[in-house]
């Protein structure tokens, strides 16, 4: 009975790939982690969410924590969501809570080579005066699900974003809404998959 009760008890490190599982569990999440990232995110540990201390300008931070990898340096990548609290005094009846309005996110420390959200194209470039062909190497940016850390800044200066931009703003501000509301609080149950068939099934 002894041995049954020990083989029973968590393992203090955790279940092995844990957060991956979920990543490939949740479809929003699935669509944003292409094949190469796949290894890096076996690395994560945990995923965290911080709120803002009461009288700061509302926020919250989600932190992603890694074991040490062959990727990057970084233990934890961050990504700040800031919040506004307050109805809009022209139109306080729109108010529908807080809401997203900007976020920052984290330096990755890539370690050389391991960086998957550029990668390098070589381009043939004729000299216009000699007809002399040389191959160049490019960097172009790269699909990634650490593309993440490097979001778009709603402009603060008035400016609107185009349609695109607008559109990429507002699935990343979902994204970070669903970790800190569903992924995070839930995760059990979304590395299970019980949390997803609620999703599915919204009358149960």
């Amino acid at each position: 009975e002894k041995a049954a009760a020990t083989a029973e008890e968590p393992d203090p490190k955790g279940i092995p790939e844990f957060w991956f599982t979920i990543f490939r569990n949740v479809d929003m999440l699935s669509e944003l982690v292409q094949e190469y990232d796949e290894p890096i995110l076996k690395h994560l540990q945990d995923i965290k969410v911080k709120f803002s201390d009461p009288g700061q300008p509302m926020s919250f931070v989600l932190e992603f924590h890694f074991e040490p990898n062959d990727y990057f340096t970084n233990s934890v990548l961050t990504k700040t969501y800031k919040m506004k609290s307050e109805p809009d005094k022209a139109d306080p009846f729109s108010f529908e809570g807080p809401e997203i309005v900007d976020c920052d996110g984290c330096t990755i420390d890539w370690k050389k080579g391991k960086n998957v959200t550029v990668k390098t194209i070589k381009k043939k470039q004729k000299h216009k005066g000699r007809g002399t062909v040389r191959t160049i190497t490019k960097q172009v940016p790269n699909e990634s699900f650490f593309n993440f850390f490097n979001p778009l800044k709603a402009s603060g200066d008035g400016e609107s974003l185009d349609e695109d931009s607008e559109f990429t703003l507002a699935s990343d501000f979902e994204i970070g809404h669903f970790f800190r509301e569903r992924i995070v609080p839930r995760a059990v149950l979304y590395f299970t998959g019980e949390a997803i068939e609620d999703d599915d099934n919204p009358d149960m």
